[in-house]
């Protein structure tokens, strides 16, 4: 399933925040509303979010007018610093519109030629991605076994990426293989993209998956009723992988149980030049916690702590599956090598 669309100087996608009870398409024709959408979460995902920057602004350079190549590089670097204002975590955002940057700074033709090369780059871009989930599938199906339950959390599905997804990659890879697995997903508080995006994903494709709150993930381990975890990133740096909140407590839980916990994720989600102590977490709105919809849960005025995010360090990592393949720890260092 294809997320995000590119039509004649229209981006096309889902609004997140609707489903599963609706399917709402925004159809986006400039950068500000692109930027609005990811940081309401309409759009979401760390690779789909790169791909949106990207598309933000390959619209810029499609509805400019600039006649000259320093006037659209200026609109372009403008619309860049709103875009990097959205969310700060994860990186494929950042990632996806340095490198929109860098070609416009290289580039040797006119504006018209710039303006037509952005939007190639973008395109580019999304399709990239399209192509390292499938290889990410692919991988990390090779450590799945038939009757196996696999654990995930939040959504790193098709609707987190371009398509196919990276932890629901490897599940719809190791079905398409024949493997009879069935998925465990968490609810996924405070925005529940597991009960609302995750589930919507699975049983739409046919895949058994049963939803359980977030704090039963201790329960079912001590049950034996999981067999592995698989989930997403939004950034993975020298000492750890940022994830989804939550990502961290299911990490340990896994070890204390001998469960393998595998992370699945793109090259454009490494970030190895840094560090943990080096990332800001994006902290979100207190309104997430203090109530569900329009419906408040809690008492006026209390106390909110709601980072969107925490850090699990790599010793509590299996493995990571990238689209070169399965990653150890000791794998990182050669793999920044050649990043």
């Amino acid at each position: 399933m294809r997320t995000i669309y590119w039509r004649d100087g229209t981006v096309i996608t889902m609004d997140q925040t609707k489903l599963p009870q609706e399917t709402v398409f925004l159809k986006m024709t400039n950068v500000v509303e692109v930027a609005e959408a990811i940081k309401t979460m309409k759009i979401r995902g760390a690779p789909l979010m790169g791909a949106a920057a990207a598309f933000g602004l390959a619209l810029v350079a499609y509805h400019s007018k600039a006649k000259k190549k320093k006037e659209l590089i200026d609109e372009l670097q403008k619309a860049a610093e709103i875009l990097k204002e959205t969310r700060p975590t994860g990186v494929n955002l950042f990632w996806a519109i340095d490198r929109i940057l860098s070609g416009v700074r290289g580039f040797s033709g006119d504006a018209k030629g710039l303006a037509a090369s952005v939007v190639e780059e973008a395109q580019r871009i999304a399709d990239e991605d399209a192509v390292a989930n499938r290889s990410i599938g692919r991988h990390g199906a090779e450590l799945i076994c038939g009757g196996d339950v696999v654990l995930t959390h939040c959504n790193a599905g098709a609707l987190a990426t371009v398509d196919y997804g990276t932890a629901l990659g490897v599940i719809r890879a190791a079905r398409e293989q024949g493997k009879k697995i069935k998925v465990t997903a968490t609810e996924t508080r405070p925005k529940l993209q597991g009960a609302r995006l995750t589930a919507y994903e699975l049983k739409r494709d046919g895949i058994p998956v049963t939803l359980i709150t977030d704090n039963m993930v201790g329960y079912v381990m001590y049950k034996r009723l999981v067999d592995k975890v698989i989930v997403g990133a939004d950034r993975i740096v020298r000492d750890a992988v940022i994830n989804k909140i939550g990502t961290y407590t299911i990490a340990v839980l896994a070890k204390e149980h001998d469960i393998p916990f595998y992370v699945a994720a793109p090259r454009s989600t490494f970030d190895l030049a840094h560090c943990s102590a080096d990332i800001t977490v994006e902290e979100r709105p207190s309104e997430e916690v203090t109530q569900i919809g329009s419906q408040i849960i809690a008492p006026e005025g209390v106390n909110v702590l709601n980072p969107a995010f925490d850090i699990t360090p790599f010793e509590y990592v299996t493995a990571v599956i990238c689209e070169d393949g399965v990653l150890h720890k000791e794998d990182l260092v050669e793999f920044e090598a050649n990043l």
